[in-house]
């Protein structure tokens, strides 16, 4: 099979695509012949030797990526023959080893792909679509809510869109250049607006014509989030739950401040969402229903270091998706 391997921590460049040996599914795993293979931020900092929220770093060298989707072509021991043959998505967990033509994984993680669902939506729901429900359930907005959503076209942001508008809320989706910003008014958003221009927080108070914001599901940071917050009223709901730029968006006085950050999300997810089994079941559901739109964008196997560079630049839109 062909595979994208990591020799030595450090550039998009260290990804390199080559032929390797077949993997062998042990007891109670399975081989899946992979059709789409989800990229993370979290894969770039792993590629650069950060380990964030993970135990530890992988041991190299590594094939990266830990959502797939694809065809059962092989069972190990003790395996449910009735697994051969079907269209499956899985998270890997801890274990790495998406980025490839086959990819191994316990029986117990997999998913059926439900019936007019892509196996690229299905894996950008199986990681971003639980992980959106999972952030959401922290604070569910309603008809009367003022939701402000910052990288509004990325894979969470556009799910987090979707939720909300679906809810009946007020929804104003922020996003770099006018390419994204058309993206997120065309998923739904009432207000998009680019975050590039001077001024764009006077923009979105004009645009809410008095009313403030109820509920600001930050995944940014830095200077984005610090202006966006200014936006919440009295009472406003601050989720942190990542931070692409640098630092933290600061609360603000009268604000309540609900911060949640990648290292306690998890924990704190499962214990409200049901586990990760139920949100995962959720997204899929979600999506095959169409009350969830996931957006994607494509590259082949082997350009996983375009990929990264494209991500890390904020060059994409969506989940980042490699097809073999």
């Amino acid at each position: 099979m062909h595979a994208v391997r990591l020799y030595a921590f450090g550039p998009a460049e260290n990804l390199t695509y080559e032929k390797t040996d077949d993997p062998a599914p042990g007891p109670g795993q399975v081989r899946i012949a992979v059709a789409a293979a989800g990229v993370h931020l979290l894969d770039t900092a792993l590629r650069e030797g950060r380990q964030g929220p993970l135990p530890g770093l992988p041991a190299l060298p590594s094939v990266p990526g830990r959502e797939v989707a694809g065809v059962v072509d092989a069972l190990g021991e003790g395996v449910d023959g009735a697994w051969l043959g079907s269209r499956v998505v899985a998270h890997l967990g801890f274990a790495p080893g998406g980025y490839a033509e086959l990819a191994v994984t316990d029986a117990t993680r997999l998913h059926p792909v439900p019936e007019g669902l892509g196996f690229a939506e299905a894996v950008a729901m199986i990681g971003t679509g639980r992980t959106a429900l999972g952030i959401a359930g922290f604070a569910e907005p309603g008809p009367e809510s003022v939701v402000v959503v910052p990288a509004a076209a990325g894979g969470i942001g556009t799910l987090l869109v979707q939720h909300a508008r679906n809810a009946g809320a007020t929804v104003a989706g922020l996003a770099g250049g006018a390419g994204k910003t058309a993206r997120v008014r065309a998923n739904g958003a009432h207000l998009a607006v680019d975050y590039t221009r001077p001024g764009w927080p006077a923009e979105v108070r004009a645009r809410l014509a008095g009313r403030e914001a109820t509920l600001l599901y930050d995944g940014v940071g830095g200077e984005v989030a610090r202006e966006a917050v200014a936006l919440l009223g009295p009472g406003g709901r601050h989720l942190v739950f990542g931070w692409s730029a640098e630092g933290i968006g600061d609360g603000a006085r009268g604000h309540f401040v609900d911060g949640v950050s990648e290292s306690v999300l998890g924990p704190e997810m499962l214990r409200r969402g049901g586990g990760l089994r139920a949100l995962e079941e959720r997204a899929l559901a979600e999506a095959a229903a169409g009350r969830l739109r996931p957006a994607v964008t494509r590259f082949p196997l082997a350009e996983a270091a375009a990929a990264h560079r494209a991500l890390q630049t904020r060059g994409t839109v969506g989940k980042v998706v490699l097809e073999p």
